[in-house]
């Protein structure tokens, strides 16, 4: 399994976000790492209020968070996220914390077993409606430690302590999520599916029961994660982005259908986007 990437794809203005929190990502224990992707940790002391804006994976998350690190006023809670279809914003004020498990796309279905992760599909709710292990006290013993080797160790002692059914269609679940990520050439999913010796309907039986969107929701997001890299990459060095080209390397017939995934998903057309990125 790959090691935590370092980069901000998906972050809308990552330098605008990296600016303001504390934003880092540890592995989590070995065994974990066939099902869990990454741990994310975020602290942030704001004198104003700033939102965050995250183009999302096919990811699964589950969250412990600390909202102005007060434990009377606002106690530490947990919360299970499904995959988000469009953009996901957090408003981030005062201080706070988050300490996040990103499971990787299929990895979540073996601690859910017999339950489709598509039923969770664009909603954010009370972790213990799904993991009734995940209480408060579990949540005040992740978030709450000063340091990231205590908060990583309590993360991969809850994780560790789950019941988990190993599932090998999960396991191809996340080898095709992958498979698409990384396979530039991967822009169809009838074609896709031929690849992998199987019909449409079943792989999209599979990415409904393991990953919770459609394989061509994930093709067409991984694409504007793609645009949204090659925006703020070409905004640092001044370069700016030819939309054509990226249009044509990216799979789209012409700039204008670019153009309007990006537009739809991020809500500003990319060159607005590349110009108002910090």
């Amino acid at each position: 399994m790959e090691a935590p990437r370092h980069d901000t794809r998906g972050i809308v203005d990552p330098a605008g976000l990296l600016n303001r929190v504390r934003f880092r990502r540890h592995e989590p224990a070995e065994p974990l790492r066939r099902y869990v992707e990454w741990y994310w940790l975020i602290d942030w002391d704001l004198p104003e209020p700033y939102a965050s804006h995250v183009v999302p994976h096919p990811s699964v998350n589950l969250t412990f968070q600390w909202d102005g690190a007060d434990e009377e006023g606002a106690p530490p809670y947990c919360e299970v996220t499904g995959v988000a279809l469009g953009l996901f914003t957090r408003k981030l004020t005062g201080r706070g914390r988050v300490c996040g498990v990103k499971f990787r796309p299929g990895g979540f279905r073996p601690y859910v077993p017999g339950v489709p992760v598509s039923r969770w599909t664009g909603e954010a709710l009370p972790a213990g409606e799904v993991l009734p292990q995940a209480t408060a006290d579990i949540a005040h013993g992740i978030v709450t430690p000063a340091d990231d080797h205590a908060r990583v160790a309590a993360l991969d002692t809850f994780l560790l302590s789950l019941p988990c059914v190993p599932d090998p269609q999960a396991d191809l679940a996340t080898t095709l999520v992958q498979h698409i990520r990384t396979g530039r050439t991967v822009r169809r999913v009838a074609y896709f599916a031929d690849a992998q010796n199987m019909s449409v309907r079943s792989l999209q039986r599979l990415f409904s029961a393991y990953v919770g969107v459609s394989p061509k929701w994930v093709i067409l997001r991984f694409r504007i994660h793609e645009a949204l890299a090659h925006a703020t990459t070409h905004t640092d060095t001044g370069t700016g982005t030819d939309w054509a080209t990226l249009a044509n390397d990216l799979g789209y017939a012409d700039q204008a259908h670019l153009i309007r995934d990006f537009t739809r998903t991020v809500g500003v057309p990319p060159a607005a986007y590349a110009q108002g990125v910090e």
